[in-house]
C-alpha cells in the first residue's frame, strides 16, 4: 500500500470575483522512501496542493472534494487537534523562503526543539537540545552556531535549519516546496545533494514542489507536471523528460536552458495561464498550444496511459487509443 494516495483533490479559493478553483481533480501516489516532483508555472496549483495536505490551506481556501489518504487514513475527515498530532511528527514541510520562515527574536535552536518538545512529552529539555545537536550536524550546520539568531545565518545555512526542523520529530513524508529559493547555484547544489542524501540514509517520502524543472529532475524519482490547477502529465523522471508526451510539458523543457551544448535557440511559451474563476471548457492548454484543434475546445482530456507508469491528459493520445 502507498503511503500517500491522494484521489480527485479538489481546491477552491473564495474570492470577490467568484470561487477560484485552484486545483482541479488531482490524483496521484507516493510509495514510502520515494520522491515525487511537481512542475509548472506560478500559480498552477503546487502550492496549494502541499498545504491542502498539511492542512494549513487559508481561511478563504476550501477543498470542494476528494480524498487524501496517508497510511491508508483520510486526514481531511480527521478533526483539528488529530490533525495538529499529525504536523510534523508524521508530516512535516520545508516552506518557501527560509528567511521568512523562521522566528527573528528566536534562537534557531530553541525553534526546533520547540518543535521535538510538543511532539514528545517524554524527553527533556536537554535531550531535545541534544536531539537539535545531532540534527545540526546531519545537515551540515555547526553545533557551535545553535544558539545563534536567523540574522546570523547565511541564506544556506537557514535553509538547512528549515531542513533541520523538518526532520526533527523524524516523519514520514515531507513536503518541501521550493527549498531552494533566492540560494546561489552553489548553495543550491549543496542543499539538493543533502536533501538527496537524507532521504536515502533515513527512508523519508518527499514532495518536492518547484517551477524549475532541472531541480525536480535531480532529485525526484516521479514527476507530475500542473497547468492551471489540473495534473496533466505523470510519470517516472526518465519517461516525463526523455519521452515528453503533453504539449505542456515538451514546452517547458523547450524553454529551459541545457548544458548539453544545445545551440537552439530557447522558445518561450506565448500567452497566459487562464482564469481559474471561470476556467474554459475543453482543455485549458490550448489558447497557448501549437497543437490544439477545434475538439480540444470541447472536450476535457482523459488520462490516457502511454506505459505502466507514464500517462497525460491530452486528446490526441485518446485519438491514437481509440475505443476500447
Amino acid at each position: 500500500m502507498a503511503l500517500l494516495e491522494v484521489e480527485d483533490l479538489s481546491i477552491g479559493y473564495r474570492t470577490r470575483l467568484g470561487l477560484h478553483r485552484a486545483v482541479e481533480g488531482v490524483s496521484f501516489s507516493l510509495e514510502e522512501g520515494k520522491s515525487l516532483g511537481f512542475v509548472g508555472e506560478s500559480g498552477c496549483g503546487k502550492t496549494t496542493v502541499g498545504m491542502s495536505l498539511m492542512g494549513l490551506l487559508p481561511r478563504n481556501g476550501e477543498v470542494l472534494r476528494g480524498r487524501v489518504l496517508f497510511e491508508g487514513r483520510d486526514i481531511l475527515s480527521i478533526s483539528e487537534e488529530e490533525l495538529r498530532l499529525l504536523r510534523w511528527k508524521k508530516i512535516s514541510m520545508i516552506f518557501q523562503a527560509a528567511m521568512n520562515a523562521l522566528n527573528p527574536v528566536k534562537k534557531v535552536a530553541d525553534q526546533i526543539s520547540e518543535a521535538i518538545l510538543a511532539h514528545s512529552s517524554s524527553v527533556s529539555k536537554a535531550e531535545a537540545s541534544r536531539q537539535v545537536e545531532g540534527l545540526f550536524q546531519l545537515v551540515g550546520v555547526p553545533k557551535e552556531r545553535m544558539r545563534d539568531y536567523p540574522h546570523q545565518y547565511s541564506g544556506g545555512m537557514k535553509q538547512r535549519a528549515v531542513i533541520a526542523m523538518a526532520l526533527a520529530c523524524k516523519p514520514r513524508l515531507i513536503i518541501a516546496d521550493e527549498p531552494t529559493t533566492a540560494l546561489d547555484v552553489i548553495v543550491q547544489a549543496q542543499i539538493l545533494e543533502e536533501t538527496r542524501l537524507l532521504q536515502e540514509q533515513l527512508g523519508i517520502s518527499i514532495i518536492f514542489i518547484s517551477h524549475d524543472i532541472s531541480i525536480v529532475a535531480d532529485v525526484c524519482h516521479d514527476i507530475g507536471i500542473m497547468y492551471a490547477g489540473e495534473l496533466v502529465e505523470y510519470g517516472s523522471r526518465e519517461e516525463v523528460f526523455d519521452s515528453p508526451a503533453h504539449p505542456y510539458t515538451r514546452a517547458l523543457l523547450s524553454s529551459f536552458p541545457t548544458l548539453t551544448g544545445n545551440r537552439e535557440m530557447l522558445k518561450p511559451i506565448p500567452g497566459e495561464p487562464p482564469n481559474l474563476v471561470d476556467p474554459p471548457k475543453g482543455c485549458r492548454f490550448r489558447e497557448r498550444c501549437q497543437e490544439a484543434s477545434h475538439e480540444c475546445s470541447l472536450i476535457s482530456p482523459a488520462w490516457t496511459e502511454l506505459f505502466p507508469r507514464h500517462k497525460v491528459r491530452c486528446i490526441r493520445f485518446e485519438r491514437k487509443k481509440g475505443p476500447q
